[in-house]
């Protein structure tokens, strides 16, 4: 893995992390703990499936786990945008974890586009 590869695995690490903190922040309510659930489920996966992309035994393999890490920040995004919308924590709090959230998927979903690219028209 390349320099840039490691920074990337660093902020999906630094993101995992930030996700557990919030989810430890929700209100004790039924929304709050399902919210909750699924957020620490697919906020702490895109981590170790761009780990698992980066080690991929084929292109194909390669694209295939970076599209799951790529789903799982999307989802994310969506529960974080829940919180923000239902009005479970402050604003303050929230959105630089949103921003973070949509700059981690434009990363990810242009390097699914250019692995795709690269499968179609190899070198």
């Amino acid at each position: 893995m390349d320099q840039r590869g490691e920074d990337l695995e660093d902020r999906l690490l630094d993101f995992a992390t930030r996700v557990g903190k919030l989810v430890e922040a929700l209100p004790e309510t039924r929304l709050g703990r399902h919210i909750a659930g699924q957020l620490v489920r697919s906020g702490t996966s895109p981590a170790p499936n761009y780990a698992e992309a980066c080690a991929a035994e084929s292109k194909k393999d390669f694209v295939h786990k970076l599209g799951i890490a790529l789903k799982e920040l999307r989802e994310s995004r969506t529960w974080v945008k829940l919180i923000l919308r239902s009005e479970m924590l402050s604003d303050d709090r929230i959105k630089p974890l949103l921003d973070e959230c949509i700059q981690l998927c434009n990363i990810i979903g242009k390097s699914v586009v250019t692995a795709k690219a690269n499968l179609q028209n190899p070198k």
